[in-house]
């Protein structure tokens, strides 16, 4: 859960890293809040304006996380920008996501969550 909240504490920081744990967990959590709001969504309509506005809401803060997950691994933010290329631009990115810290020379600073 603390993955989570971080990252909405750290919705503008296109700076810092993001672990492995912490881009997984939030993304875990991300994606059973989705399915709770659109399940209710599908029965009462108010839940899908809310599930409207959290889709919104989670535009720039997931930009920001896959950013910070990018720097973990030491490359830069535009890298983002590789699922653009059909599929073997998401395979690879997904590849990316998964891939483990890199601690020596990274030039985007200390881990963080």
């Amino acid at each position: 859960m603390n993955e989570y909240l971080s990252m909405w504490k750290n919705f503008l920081n296109f700076k810092d890293r993001t672990t492995v744990k912490g881009y997984w967990m939030a993304i875990l959590i991300n994606a059973i809040a989705l399915f709770v709001l659109g399940f209710l969504g599908a029965i009462v309509d108010f839940f899908m304006i809310i599930y409207l506005i959290y889709v919104v809401a989670l535009i720039i803060p997931g930009i920001a996380l896959q950013i910070r997950r990018m720097h973990d691994i030491n490359k830069s933010g535009f890298w983002i920008l590789l699922p653009f290329i059909p599929i073997v631009g998401t395979i690879i990115f997904i590849v990316y996501l998964c891939k483990g810290s890199v601690d020596e020379g990274n030039q985007y600073g200390t881990t963080q969550v």
